[in-house]
């Protein structure tokens, strides 16, 4: 886990390494300070002149310069490195991320990852700064001041050798407690976020349904479950401080009394009044760096599980690769499914997909129809490999797909979902997803064959209009449009339509139909559609059932021997012949 961290740190290594060198003399600097004030103590207790009193000053004014100096120095350093190793980590992540299959995803969930992106990597931030700054000075200071005290005060300073075991085991007791915890926690944190997540991305429907209360009493479920195991960790993290005190006083407590009567009874021989008061100096300094230690110790506890999530992330390996030699170039849209079935994991009980054979040629226009469940979707996402076949082959071009370089075979698929997004941007913006060289003339040319135009040209601002996150400022057939006119600056071999027609009229459905057998005929194209008015002009129909082929053929054949696509049609068509073209 430590090494797949440290891999962030890269350019940050410098100041990393000067923190605790910084801190280290900072350190050095607050331990002779005491030393050289117990002298002077003592000096002017033996009659020293003036002289000798200023230049015992001068060095401890720049004793306490240079101190702060250090401390200064090692606290910019120390904001540099935890603050760059913060981001490198994001982006890691971030990167780490883009390389995922739809199954990798699958597997986290988003509001995993935003939790893992966000909370997690700011706890190991913090973590990280307490180690190379804190968790130097701490140990340095303890045993520096330990060392010092034994110096000035003898087998006094002993009292800290007992005290600081019995520190130590408790924080091992309290560590292996919370730890659990702190998992169950993040967990948690998860859900909490899923929560938010869903509830803001389905906002119209909460308000249309008047369900706020029903959503507000979720979250507040989850909240609460995260606040009851947050409030029992730090129950039991609250330990640490009484521990700590209760052993730090009961060292001061015995260097009060017995050095006091030391220096009474042997008259300042064996213990003089500067010796005393180094002393009293540095249980103060190891009071203070157990008391750091105690939350840097509180703060590592919860950035371990942090850690490890994060890591799960960096360690996650795609499940889909490119092969060591692949293919770069598509030759033509054809697409074969040769024995193919599908299943989303290993562990699914049922495939998806089963025992698909499909030879589509290149340039043909093929309709996809089905009920609810019958794995549309499933079939055409094998074609851009969003996942890989679980038996089977699935080529393109006459090639299989996992042949292919993927960032190649994926230019050459373009695919218009279900759940398609725009992003926050411009008209223009959106559209140069497809193409980012694509001139002014090619945006509005694959408009125009979208159907998108007219609605463009009737906006003040045309073609620069601002769309929303998430295209919430236009309609969902005008999403629709312009994100099949997106795929289409693509010049793709192969253009699959998923369902992406639902929202427009069937006027506009079909005039982008007609727009795509006349100005890209080369182009294979697949469309996946609920109205048999979407589909019946096809060459070929696809029926899908359960995840298997039930029938292919052209809208005539299909309406004489196939019944499901007669109950479909006439289902459709019952009221009259109005939606059909």
């Amino acid at each position: 886990m430590i090494k797949v961290l440290m891999r962030s740190i890269r350019e940050y290594k410098k100041p990393s390494i000067l923190t605790p060198l910084l801190v280290t003399g900072e350190v050095i600097l607050e331990c002779i300070i005491p030393f050289v004030l117990a002298n002077l103590v003592n000096d002017i207790k033996a009659g020293c002149s003036l002289g000798e009193i200023a230049e015992y000053g001068v060095a401890l004014l720049l004793m306490a310069l240079l101190s702060l100096f250090f401390g200064a120095a090692a606290g910019s350093t120390c904001a540099a490195a935890s603050c760059g190793f913060a981001r490198n980590l994001r982006k890691d992540m971030f990167y780490k991320i883009q390389s995922y299959s739809f199954q990798n995803i699958d597997k986290f969930s988003v509001s995993s990852l935003v939790t893992r992106l966000t909370t997690d990597v700011t706890n190991v931030q913090l973590a990280y700064m307490m180690i190379i700054r804190g968790a130097i000075r701490s140990p340095l200071m303890l045993v520096f001041s330990f060392v010092m005290g034994f110096v000035m005060g003898g087998k006094m300073a002993l009292i800290y050798l007992v005290t600081v075991p019995i520190l130590g085991i408790g924080l091992i007791l309290v560590t292996r407690t919370t730890m659990p915890i702190f998992r169950r926690v993040f967990r948690k944190y998860d859900a909490l976020n899923s929560s938010v997540q869903e509830n803001i991305r389905s906002m119209r429907v909460v308000k249309a349904y008047v369900r706020e209360d029903y959503e507000k009493k979720k979250f507040g479920v989850a909240a609460d479950n995260v606040r009851k195991d947050f409030t029992r960790a730090e129950r039991i993290l609250a330990i640490n401080h009484p521990l700590m005190q209760f052993c730090i006083y009961i060292g001061m407590i015995f260097v009060l009394t017995f050095g006091s009567y030391t220096v009474i009874t042997s008259r300042g021989l064996d213990l003089d009044v500067g010796q005393m008061s180094s002393l009293l100096t540095y249980s103060f300094q190891i009071l203070q760096s157990l008391m750091l230690l105690s939350m840097i110790f509180v703060m590592i506890t919860m950035a371990i599980e942090s850690a490890e999530r994060i890591t799960e992330v960096l360690n996650e390996e795609s499940t889909l690769q490119n092969p060591e030699n692949p293919v770069m170039e598509v030759k033509d849209g054809s697409i074969d499914f040769d024995h193919v079935s599908f299943k989303y994991s290993q562990q699914a009980e049922r495939m998806a997909l089963s025992h698909i054979d499909l030879h589509i040629r290149s340039g043909e226009i093929i309709g996809i129809i089905g009920g609810t469940g019958s794995s549309k979707s499933s079939l055409i996402q094998l074609i851009p490999r969003l996942y890989d076949a679980t038996e089977g082959t699935v080529k393109v071009g006459g090639v299989d797909v996992r042949d292919y370089d993927m960032e190649v075979l994926r230019n050459q698929v373009a695919v218009v979902l279900q759940k398609n997004e725009l992003f926050s941007g411009s008209i223009k913006e959106n559209l140069r997803w497809g193409n980012p060289d694509a001139t002014d003339e090619q945006l509005e040319e694959a408009c125009r064959l979208s159907q998108a135009d007219e609605f463009i040209q009737q906006f003040p601002m045309k073609y620069d209009t601002h769309i929303e996150q998430g295209g919430t400022n236009v309609s969902g057939g005008q999403k629709q449009r312009l994100c099949i006119a997106r795929a289409l600056l693509k010049k793709p071999k192969i253009l699959i339509l998923d369902d992406s027609t639902s929202a427009v009229d069937t006027r506009t459905d079909a005039l982008i139909r007609q727009a795509f057998r006349q100005f890209i005929p080369e182009t294979t194209k697949l469309i996946i559609a609920q109205r048999i008015s979407s589909v019946q002009d096809a060459d070929r129909i696809i029926v899908m059932e359960n995840g298997t082929i039930n029938a292919i053929g052209t809208h005539e054949e299909l309406l004489k021997t196939n019944a499901i696509y007669q109950e479909v049609y006439y289902s459709q068509n019952k009221a009259g012949d109005q939606d059909v073209e």
